[in-house]
């Protein structure tokens, strides 16, 4: 397996573009819980099944950011299980935040990282943690 900088640095560079970046903080985070809502819809036991595998690649990577990852999942599962309507709304943001990521490419002029490898659809959301673990100077 590809070590967690190695993933970080191939999905960089699909995403140099300031606005493509400030698509990607919105919009990956959005997508994250509506697949998540979605898979709650069919049964919460799904999107705890899908939490917990991806959490078995994030801990190979890095165990701390397979924590962060953990907790923000918790809360999302939280949130959703507060949600009297779960999928059509998820369904939407789904929707939204896939168009906003494909505006972000179409301006960064490259195709999503996912076209090359289907498991940069896990590496989304820890590339944006971290740039938070840079920031904060923790080592992930």
């Amino acid at each position: 397996m590809k070590p967690i900088d190695q993933w970080f640095d191939e999905y960089a560079e699909s995403h140099q573009n300031p606005v493509n970046k400030l698509f990607h903080w919105i919009c990956v985070p959005l997508i994250t819980f509506s697949v998540l809502g979605m898979l709650w819809a069919i049964h919460p036991w799904v999107s705890m099944l899908v939490v917990g595998v991806a959490l078995v690649f994030y801990v190979m990577l890095s165990w701390r950011i397979a924590l962060v990852m953990l907790v923000l999942s918790l809360v999302m599962l939280l949130i959703l299980s507060m949600m009297t309507y779960v999928f059509w709304p998820c369904l939407a943001i789904f929707v939204l935040a896939w168009v906003g990521q494909f505006i972000g490419h179409h301006i960064e002029g490259k195709k999503p990282s996912f076209f090359k490898d289907v498991q940069f659809l896990l590496i989304g959301p820890i590339w944006l943690l971290g740039f938070v673990f840079r920031r904060l100077g923790i080592d992930y």
